[in-house]
């Protein structure tokens, strides 16, 4: 599982442990998404030679304008929120194919469904994920490894709170009808 330290990773990383899992939550120093090269790497490495359940969740968001965005940024967007995945899938969604058995769980966004301002570049690697996850479903699906992305809306991370103000997180709440944002614990349940 990547981004299993905080948020969203860490319940689900939680919930599979309650439920008898063991969980390989590799650190950043471990496994850098931004680093092509050591995605790779770990995903070809023998701690990554045994896994059944693949959760992509790690993410990164810098909220700018589009005429604040640096070609730099949009690259490492893309990089740590689509092709890392990727390439993870692409290593381990094979071996599980050979073994006949395998899950997929590409955490994604409403964002990939819908936007706002300061959001095309999250928007774009959003929705790559779920074209991905289309297509890993299509192609692995057949040799009984299902691949799904879970697009959740509004959800209470530290990330949600330090992408917006409290006033901004007010009106967010307005348009979900719970009114308030969801818990980790229950993407967790759903993942």
């Amino acid at each position: 599982m990547t981004g299993g330290a905080r948020g969203i990773g860490s319940a689900i990383a939680d919930r599979f442990r309650q439920n008898g899992y063991s969980v390989l939550t590799p650190p950043r120093s471990e496994l850098d998404l931004s680093d092509l090269s050591a995605v790779r790497a770990f995903a070809s490495s023998e701690a990554a030679s045994d896994v059944d359940i693949l959760v992509n969740n790690a993410g990164e968001n810098k909220p700018l304008r589009l005429d604040e965005i640096e070609p730099e940024d949009l690259q490492r967007i893309l990089t740590v929120n689509v092709a890392a995945a990727f390439l993870l899938a692409r290593y381990l969604g094979v071996r599980m194919a050979e073994r006949g058995w395998g899950r997929i769980v590409n955490i994604s966004s409403v964002y990939s469904l819908v936007s706002r301002e300061r959001r095309s570049m999250y928007s774009t690697s959003k929705s790559a994920l779920n074209g991905m996850t289309r297509a890993l479903a299509v192609e692995l699906g057949p040799r009984n490894v299902l691949a799904n992305a879970v697009c959740p809306g509004f959800v209470d991370t530290d990330l949600t709170r330090q992408n917006n103000t409290p006033e901004e997180i007010t009106k967010l709440c307005e348009l979900v009808p719970l009114r308030r944002l969801a818990t980790v614990q229950e993407v967790a349940d759903f993942a």
